[in-house]
């Protein structure tokens, strides 16, 4: 296939509709069969874990709930990192986060290592159009990245990131396209909650007391929820409308855990647990529930096996659709995470099976990192009651099966020892195999990247020079 022809058109919007549109030139030669190729929308949405309408929880989100009952649904998906832009980078790229060199947020100054890795260069190869329409959280400007087109509306909000990536959709693109559509929702801070959320008789997240606090802060998320839950609806329609939804495979997903503490930045279920569903043409059809652990590396490779193109040599994960096909019960029998800089470093490692769940921390810090939590009615409870004081284990062993909301630490005792060692192992193994630089000693930042001190208390406080400490 002949290389694309890149020239640039730009077109100015109104502020309601869209800000630049930025448009590359179709590729100069067609790729064979390529026309019969479903189209891909990814739709992402920042801090919603697991709490959506499908998952059993009081979030109404009618919409993802549709997408579910015509797709598969998947009970026990997890990111590679429970935090934004690692995530985010892993399941771009089929990289864990050290190896494709997220280490931290895209907007305090990290990267990838090799933007070629992102998925839009092996499907541009396969005669896919890539286009942003929204936040995209891997790179400080989107451009970095090699779309072919940068819908840019006036925010990353639902209700303006939606119309804009229906407008794409309301063109009928004959090429396939790649449509990558991403929500601030349902990322602090929160809206004001509706009458519809009235907190007296809400449930915070299993990791929180049921306190007044925490159940005003869950009204919140769930008012964002709504909101986030509106936008994919949108882009549904225009799917729908347009002729297209039948040929296009819809990948709905979030980057971790709630912005609550113990969740987000937080290796414990609740952190890296994501909701995961899956629309499309074949084996994506027919309200299907997956209970098969799946990580977000695994969508990269299982897309390469749709569409029939070789896979890239550096891709960690495997495809899903044996699973989906009765031919494994499992595709993986240990999943991993990690984490390195959020707003601060704090280095740990983990390693889940069906049963259990180890986690290990790196640096000998054995208090929170309370920057790494954001701010909000839950974190500040905590905080009233002692929280800065709470010492942190550095090693943690999980009976998944007994204990799955991970509260009984399992590490010291004897009767484990077994089930230690070979989680020890397990994460020794991997870490190894990927090259982490943390087997070296402490992950360096980039030059000129943001961190705040490790000792501070909120994600907003001045952040300083990672390296000069200024």
């Amino acid at each position: 296939m002949m290389a694309p022809v890149k020239s640039r058109r730009q077109f100015i919007g109104g502020a309601a509709t869209l800000g630049t549109l930025v448009v590359a030139a179709e590729t100069s030669a067609q790729v064979s069969g390529q026309a019969n190729r479903p189209n891909i929308v990814y739709l992402h949405s920042h801090d919603s874990g697991r709490y959506l309408q499908p998952y059993g929880h009081n979030v109404p989100t009618p919409r993802i709930a549709e997408l579910a009952a015509e797709g598969v649904l998947f009970r026990q998906a997890f990111s590679a990192a429970p935090t934004c832009s690692p995530s985010r980078a892993s399941l771009l790229t089929g990289q864990c986060a050290h190896q494709n060199g997220m280490l931290g947020l895209a907007h305090r100054g990290f990267s990838l290592a090799d933007y070629s890795h992102h998925i839009v260069h092996t499907l541009r190869r396969a005669g896919y159009r890539s286009v942003l329409a929204g936040l995209q959280h891997v790179a400080q400007t989107p451009e970095r990245i090699g779309f072919d087109e940068i819908v840019s509306p006036k925010g990353t909000g639902a209700a303006v990131v939606a119309p804009a990536a229906a407008k794409f959709l309301d063109s009928r693109p004959a090429q396939p396209f790649f449509l990558d559509v991403g929500f601030f929702e349902t990322h602090r801070e929160y809206p004001e909650p509706t009458a519809d959320d009235d907190p007296r008789y809400l449930q915070p997240p299993a990791p929180m007391p049921d306190t007044p606090q925490t159940r005003r802060d869950m009204a919140g998320f769930r008012a964002s929820a709504r909101q986030l839950d509106k936008g994919v609806g949108q882009v549904l329609d225009a799917l729908q409308r347009n002729g297209l939804a039948d040929n296009t495979i819809v990948i709905s997903t979030t980057d971790h855990g709630l912005a609550f503490p113990r969740m987000k930045c937080n290796l414990t279920d609740a952190g890296w647990g994501v909701s995961l569903i899956i629309r499309g043409p074949g084996d994506f059809r027919g309200g299907k529930v997956c209970d098969a652990m799946v990580s977000h590396l695994d969508i990269f490779p299982t897309l390469c096996e749709i569409l029939q193109i070789e896979k890239p040599s550096w891709l960690e994960g495997r495809s899903i659709l044996p699973v989906l096909r009765g031919e494994r019960k499992e595709i993986n029998d240990e999943v991993f995470a990690e984490v390195n800089y959020h707003a601060s470093y704090e280095p740990a490692r983990a390693v889940r099976t069906l049963r259990y769940k180890y986690i290990k921390r790196f640096g000998g810090r054995t208090l929170p990192v309370l920057p790494n939590c954001d701010d909000g009615p839950s974190k500040d409870l905590w905080l009233e009651y002692g929280w800065k004081q709470r010492e942190v284990a550095q090693e943690e062993l999980y009976d998944l099966l007994f204990d799955p909301a991970e509260q009984n630490n399992l590490a010291a005792d004897p009767k484990f020892s077994t089930a230690l060692a070979d989680m020890r192992s397990r994460l020794q193994r991997w870490m190894s195999r990927t090259n982490d630089p943390l087997l070296k000693g402490p992950v360096p930042a980039p030059a000129g990247a943001k961190v705040n001190p490790v000792d501070g208390i909120s994600p907003r406080e001045p952040a300083v020079d990672a390296a000069t400490g200024k």
